[in-house]
């Protein structure tokens, strides 16, 4: 609580608006769009889809132009050459496809490949036609904040003529689609430098680490969603270079802007000091029993829900629930048994599913699948930290270890716990431990749900299939290749992405059927979206747009 008390008094600018006056539909895609990351503020990768392709060829690249060759390809409609390392997940709407990269294609003449952006590309959805480059110059701070060559890690989100999404130097923007290619400046904003046809043209801007006070870790990173006029946003705060102090521990974690004007609604900073390394989970939003939601992964592992409309202009918390087991412990170098949360929470049938996760960087590890349930209220974890001098009383929110058993400290089972069920792993071979492929390992992706199934991909290399009503396994499937993405579920089948470049392929069913493998060329950290009949891979140098019988249009 006292977080949200000194950043109450951190943002005096708060918009004077009535919140509820606000809150309508949520952010919905016109048929045919995938109009941000999960498809819908619920966040859940699983579209209502015709037939899509199990078998197709991406092609070859010319070794000295890096031009593609049509001609070698099978079933791709068109191929856009991206940036060289690509992690922001392509979004499709108003027929165009968008993505988050660096600057190793170099679009832009004022801006050759030679010079390190973060980049988000607008490409026509009919023939893969450059349109557009929004360009985040890397911050003069360095890697503590702009981690070199990573450009932009997450999804914009498109409604009509407005885009909005989170830049590689901490910046909330909202976008006009067609960029300066209609010849106007749109929005208040008036300040680009280029007005060409290929450029950007932004509507607003609110630079999060200049005015909130904001310290990114490495990366900015979140892929935003709404509902009306509300626009909801993961800051990403977090650790110094030393990955030890934060330098601003007051500053928001989560935020409510209007996404008319960027203005603050309502800001949150409950993780404070208890920030493990930084933030780049993703909000996710739902109406569960007549109370808007709005619910975010801290990097403290744990999750927190707020009433979506705020109250007086200041948060409002329903709901917390700590993801990691009380005896874990955070440790550097990828050592730790406690994680914090890089994956999205999805929200399907009233029920909230997570699974925590790890800085890459930092490699392997254990890891733990939740299913929650919202309507409780408080503090909803399956376990209360609390010391044996005083039991009644539970410890305070600890940053590196909840228990420390030496302490005389002890968990013990929470009666408001809103766990449904938890899945560690389970032990399918009966010989009483663990194997690798019965472990629920870190995560950075996001589960998706499809008839009464539960699909995610771990940063080991593992596909889970989770029953969706009791968390037990139907069946896991090695990889051998970790993957940063997420699945995708459509046509009655599963896409999962691997760093090989693979991308696996099974039937939606609780029998394990590897439908194929399709080699992308490059290593794939993103994750297949379907808009339409077409379906959208993008490796780490190019987008694919892939649909069956499809042959590429002549440029």
């Amino acid at each position: 609580m006292k977080f949200r008390i000194a950043l109450s008094r951190r943002l005096p600018a708060i918009a004077a608006v009535t919140i509820a006056a606000l809150t309508a539909l949520p952010a919905s895609a016109e048929k045919g769009d995938w109009n941000q990351w999960g498809g819908s503020p619920s966040r859940n990768n699983a579209p209502e889809t015709g037939p899509l392709p199990t078998d197709w060829e991406p092609g070859q690249f010319d070794s000295a132009t890096g031009a593609w060759k049509p001609e070698t390809s099978r079933n791709i409609a068109w191929v856009a050459a991206l940036g060289s390392q690509s992690y922001g997940n392509p979004v499709v709407a108003g027929g165009k496809a968008y993505v988050g990269t660096n600057n190793g294609k170099g679009w832009l003449t004022r801006y050759p490949s030679s010079v390190d952006l973060g980049c988000l590309l607008a490409f026509n959805t009919n023939d893969g036609g450059f349109l557009w480059q929004d360009s985040s110059e890397k911050l003069p701070t360095g890697r503590v904040h702009d981690w070199p060559l990573q450009g932009i890690c997450c999804s914009p989100l498109v409604e009509g003529d407005r885009l909005w999404y989170v830049t590689s130097r901490g910046e909330v923007k909202c976008l006009y689609t067609e960029g300066f290619r209609d010849g106007e400046n749109d929005g208040p904003f008036q300040g680009e430098k280029i007005q060409g046809s290929d450029e950007s043209d932004t509507v607003w801007v609110l630079d999060m680490m200049k005015e909130l006070g904001v310290s990114q870790h490495n990366m900015c990173s979140c892929s935003v969603t709404a509902v009306g006029d509300l626009l909801f946003v993961n800051t990403s705060n977090g650790v110094d270079e030393g990955h030890i102090n934060l330098p601003n521990s007051s500053a928001p974690s989560f935020l409510c802007l209007d996404k008319r004007d960027g203005k603050v609604l309502w800001a949150d900073g409950s993780p404070g000091a208890n920030v493990l390394h930084g933030q780049w989970s993703s909000p996710a939003y739902a109406e569960i029993d007549g109370v808007p939601q709005v619910i975010f992964g801290g990097g403290d592992g744990w999750l927190y829900s707020f009433d979506a409309r705020g109250e007086k202009g200041k948060s409002k918390l329903l709901w917390q629930f700590d993801c990691n087991p009380k005896e874990s412990k955070y440790v550097l170098g990828g050592r730790a048994d406690r994680n914090h949360i890089i994956g999205t929470p999805v929200i399907h049938d009233s029920l909230v599913y997570i699974a925590v996760g790890e800085d890459p960087e930092h490699g392997e590890g254990v890891g733990h699948l939740w299913c929650i349930d919202p309507t409780k209220r408080g503090d909803t974890s399956p376990e209360v930290a609390v010391s044996l001098k005083d039991p009644s009383a539970p410890l305070p929110h600890r940053r590196n270890q909840a228990v420390i058993k030496e302490q005389g400290e002890v968990a013990r089972p929470n009666p408001n716990s809103a766990a449904v069920w938890h899945y560690p792993g389970a032990d399918t071979n009966g010989n009483g431990k663990l194997d690798f492929d019965e472990t629920m390992h870190r995560t950075c992706g996001t589960v998706t749900i499809k008839d009464g199934l539960l699909f995610v991909a771990d940063f080991s290399g593992l596909v889970h299939c989770i029953d969706l009503q009791s968390g037990k396994p139907h069946w896991t499937h090695d990889m051998l290749a970790a993957s940063w993405g997420s699945p995708l579920v459509g046509d009655g089948k599963v896409y999962v992405g691997d760093e090989d470049g693979d991308i696996s392929i099974f039937d939606l069913s609780a029998d394990k059927n590897l439908i194929a493998e399709v080699n992308m060329g490059n290593s794939v950290y993103s994750t297949p979206i379907v808009a339409g009949d077409t379906l959208y891979i993008a490796n780490k140098s190019h987008l694919f747009a892939i649909r069956e019988g499809a042959t590429p249009e002549a440029k």
